[in-house]
């Protein structure tokens, strides 16, 4: 676990030597347990696992028609009877663009999440009484992949408010050892991102 929060103090690092189009964003998100690449209907038309996102990013290389960018999220999303889960991570990406308002993207990536149960966990004691056993949670693993469509509404604008809506597959590892080692996710982001850093 150390190793994986020393990686995330790089990242950060990294992110803070990066010097193109800094952004930060706000997203609503809505989680659907299920085979990657399906339910993205029942995700528009009925809330299912609700949560929120926040993220910070910034372009590592700009071009007129792409942007290869890099983002560091932090989230919650309550899966009624089952957890209240606190994903952290970061992915790599690559973004087209269309035109000055509109483009497309795709983005990998890898991080940590932590599980909150929301039922009791007990545990049988020596006496055959039984103790909750939930404690602070679990440590878990996630990979994501995203693809995404975004638009500015001001692109002229010092500082432009991007509107973007993201399909995310989520895999969360290992949930439960014994019968369900990898529980993925398919999630839609709906949220705005602003420029921290004026057009020069």
């Amino acid at each position: 676990m150390k190793t994986f929060f020393y990686m995330l103090a790089l990242l950060f690092s990294m992110h803070a030597s990066a010097q193109r189009n800094k952004q930060v964003s706000i997203a609503f998100m809505n989680a659907a347990t299920a085979k990657p690449f399906t339910q993205f209907g029942s995700l528009v038309t009925d809330i299912q696992h609700p949560g929120v996102e926040l993220g910070y990013s910034c372009n590592w290389k700009t071009k007129n028609k792409h942007d290869w960018y890099q983002e560091i999220k932090l989230a919650y999303f309550y899966h009624r009877f089952v957890q209240h889960a606190i994903p952290l991570y970061t992915d790599f990406g690559y973004r087209y663009k269309f035109s000055q308002r509109w483009a497309v993207q795709t983005a990998i990536g890898a991080g940590y999440m932590h599980s909150i149960p929301t039922t009791a966990q007990l545990k049988l004691q020596g006496n055959g009484e039984y103790k909750n056993g939930k404690g602070v949670g679990r440590m878990q693993a996630i990979g994501v992949f995203n693809i995404g469509v975004s638009h500015i509404f001001n692109p002229a604008s010092a500082k432009p408010i991007n509107v973007f809506l993201t399909w995310q597959q989520m895999l969360q590892m290992p949930f439960i050892k014994a019968y369900v080692p990898v529980l993925p996710y398919n999630n839609l982001l709906i949220g705005i991102s602003i420029s921290l850093k004026s057009k020069k």
